[in-house]
């Protein structure tokens, strides 16, 4: 069973290769990121309480990151494995993900910890635009949409999210530093992580990543 765990700062294309793995693996990609940005478009109970953290830049509490996860993987499709992207982001949740995989079945957690400079992901970031209406997701210099300032898929324009200009990306990278790179630690001390280089051509960082999975 694989149970595969992305760590990496905003914009180190953690979402990205998640993506490639899940068709590969044929297993779901989850990704808090995308379930937090739902449930303030729908204006859930925690999409209230979580929107004016997210705007800031800041992390969701643990008490709300925990929950959503328990209750996404005890869903059937994640009994066969999956990938969690943007989670455990404290130790406090890797420890309760600990806790979690208990029940879920064989085969150890593999982590996979994407290093990519602070100042090339400011950069990817700025250029990053999404749809309002579809959820598409562009990058003005890697995939930009065919007419500018629309959405290929339905016509939209395209907007930049409140939490990727510079200041909230920098803001992001520091919570990242302080609270996340602990759980790297937490990891390593467990014999369960992976670093690879974040740098280049999605395609080539992903050979990279399956690399260190595989062996």
């Amino acid at each position: 069973m694989n149970k595969i765990v992305l760590i990496g700062p905003p914009g180190s294309g953690k979402g990205t290769q998640a993506k490639l793995l899940a068709d590969r693996l044929d297993i779901p990609h989850i990704s808090t990121g995308d379930i937090l940005r739902d449930a303030v478009r729908k204006e859930t109970e925690l999409g209230r309480r979580a929107a004016p953290i997210m705007a800031e830049g800041g992390l969701v509490p643990d008490d709300l990151m925990i929950g959503i996860i328990g209750e996404r993987l005890a869903e059937p499709d994640a009994g066969n494995g999956f990938i969690l992207d943007g989670f455990p982001r404290t130790v406090l949740q890797a420890e309760k993900l600990d806790a979690l995989m208990a029940g879920n079945g064989n085969g150890a957690l593999r982590v996979v910890h994407l290093l990519v400079p602070d100042d090339l992901i400011v950069r990817r970031i700025a250029a990053r635009r999404s749809c309002p209406s579809c959820g598409a997701v562009y990058h003005l210099e890697q995939s930009p949409p065919s007419v500018p300032g629309l959405c290929d898929r339905c016509g939209s324009a395209l907007v930049a999210r409140p939490d990727d200009t510079e200041e909230a990306v920098r803001a992001r990278l520091g919570m990242f530093q302080q609270k996340t790179m602990p759980v790297v630690t937490f990891y390593r001390s467990k014999e369960q992580l992976h670093e690879v280089d974040g740098e280049g051509p999605v395609d080539q960082v992903f050979e990279r990543v399956a690399k260190h999975l595989d062996g």
